[in-house]
């Protein structure tokens, strides 16, 4: 069930509130819990019911490991620590991110590393598609987090009920953010959270309504032009390649991030607050500070679940950037099994290595080149993140650095359809204007204004604000406008579903 489809918006989301806070309101507590489990996992099971089982086993799976570490820590903590007690808790964490990672592993990875074997053997390796269970990458490496947590005594032994909530809570269960048990457990446990808090209402509706106009609006927008230019498979010249990029780098941060609004302002009506997931990551003026303020939840996993235990940078300096690349070649990889991601991993990690050997050295550049420089590095890195093959994406790459195109193409040579949403104001540009700019108006004036947006304050920075009129009158609006490119126009599945 897609968050910007009618029966989300007008039906469940309602529905599930009303009656979760008409049980609370009777003092039914554990009965609207258990409304919000049921919710969830209704939610989850509308897209494909097949893969619930699946879900609910590796619940039961790591709560039981989870458990069965904390007690173990307790009993170290109270007894001491014995060379077969430490042995046995560690050996139940490994096989808790073994079974974790090698259902991951079956259902994203299998095809990739049989496809890649045939390729190196010569071999037939085919099998029957696998389909990918929705959410699997996120509520994996959520439940991995958790268990490590219960091996270092962070967690406390909670009952079946609070952690099913923590796994499959709705707003985040499908594409993050990606949870601590610290951040949800406690609220889903104080009184604070049970009862209704308008302000709350208030501002989740204003952040679900600014996410859904930016899904529908605007990243769908961008996303036609950016699948015409990827997908299409004609040559690019230099603007029909930079509006194509350019309308993917804007496409994923509106989609994903509209996602995330949408999450945190649903999460809101039951006064739960989520983590932030985005902090205005296009403003940043070095890479180091992109991955702080982009999928913010993500970055936080890698450092602390994979990096640090990597040893970061704790043992000198080409350890430190080797721990960084191989942890960005794991979080490309996590994102989708095609080698396309791992080579856009890569470079994001050789690019934060890079980043601290330029730190060391003690150098600076002013703060516009700077922007810039961060900003074409994410841009061109995005080219790999979206292109199916290596080919399509050298397509992009050469129309991108094809100057000789942006003067030379005549107005006789660009497709109708580049000039047809202009009519008789194509005649008036194309006599001002370059043939090849004139055609590619459209999405670059897009873009501009996009670059405007990504100068404003994050959506949480805007809806923690005072509460006035104009934040009730401009999420009404949002909301409305959204509402109504929905139910103009069939619901486009999140970008992030996808991985």
């Amino acid at each position: 069930m897609l968050f910007n489809s009618w029966q989300f918006i007008l039906v469940f989301l309602p529905v599930v509130v009303l009656l979760y806070f008409w049980l609370n309101n009777r003092r039914l507590i554990l009965a609207g819990r258990v409304w919000l489990l049921g919710a969830s996992l209704f939610f989850y099971a509308y897209w494909n019911p097949v893969y619930l089982p699946l879900i609910l086993a590796s619940l039961l799976l790591n709560f039981a490991l989870g458990a069965s570490l904390v007690r173990g820590h307790r009993a170290e903590q109270e007894g001491g620590v014995t060379g077969a007690r430490s042995v046995r808790r560690r050996s139940l964490l490994l096989f808790g991110i073994a079974a974790n990672l090698l259902a991951l592993g079956y259902f994203k990875y299998t095809t990739f590393v049989l496809e890649n074997l045939a390729l190196a053997s010569g071999q037939d390796f085919s099998i029957e598609p696998i389909v990918l269970p929705l959410a699997i990458s996120f509520f994996t490496f959520q439940q991995i987090a958790y268990l490590v947590d219960s091996y270092r005594g962070e967690t406390a032994e909670h009952d079946l009920l609070s952690y099913a909530l923590f796994v499959t809570f709705f707003p985040q269960l499908i594409a993050g953010p990606i949870v601590h048990h610290r951040e949800l457990m406690p609220q889903f446990a104080s009184p604070r959270s049970w009862v209704v808090r308008y302000p709350n209402i208030l501002r989740g509706l204003f952040l679900f309504g600014l996410g859904l106009f930016k899904k529908v609006a605007i990243a769908d927008t961008f996303a036609v032009w950016a699948t015409a230019g990827f997908d299409g498979g004609q040559p690019l010249h230099f603007f029909s390649a930079w509006a194509t990029s350019l309308s993917y780098t804007f496409q994923i941060y509106f989609d994903f991030s509209a996602y995330c609004d949408m999450a945190m302002g649903a999460a809101l009506l039951f006064n739960i607050r989520l983590p932030l997931n985005f902090n205005s990551p296009y403003q940043s003026l070095d890479i180091q500070e992109f991955w702080r303020r982009w999928h913010i939840t993500l970055g936080r996993f890698l450092r602390d679940y994979v990096y640090i235990p990597l040893g970061g940078s704790r043992h000198g300096p080409f350890r430190t950037h080797t721990n960084l690349v191989v942890t960005f070649l794991i979080g490309g990889l996590w994102h989708g099994p095609t080698w396309m991601f791992v080579l856009w991993g890569a470079l994001h990690g050789l690019a934060l290595a890079v980043h601290r050997i330029w730190k060391g050295l003690g150098l600076r550049l002013p703060r516009m080149l700077a922007w810039l420089v961060t900003f074409l590095f994410v841009h061109f890195t995005w080219v790999l993140f979206r292109a199916r093959t290596m080919d399509d994406a050298q397509r992009v790459y050469a129309g991108m650095f094809d100057l000789g195109s942006a003067l030379s193409l005549q107005a006789a040579e660009l497709p109708v359809a580049d000039l047809a949403w202009a009519g008789w104001l194509s005649d008036w540009l194309l006599g001002m204007l370059p043939d090849a700019l004139v055609g590619q108006v459209l999405p670059l004036l897009a873009c501009t204004l996009a670059f405007v947006l990504i100068w404003q304050r994050n959506a949480v920075q805007i809806a923690d604000g005072p509460l006035g009129g104009w934040k009730l009158a401009g999420g009404v609006l949002l909301f409305s406008l959204g509402l109504y490119f929905c139910l103009a126009a069939a619901s486009s599945v999140f970008l992030y579903f996808n991985f």
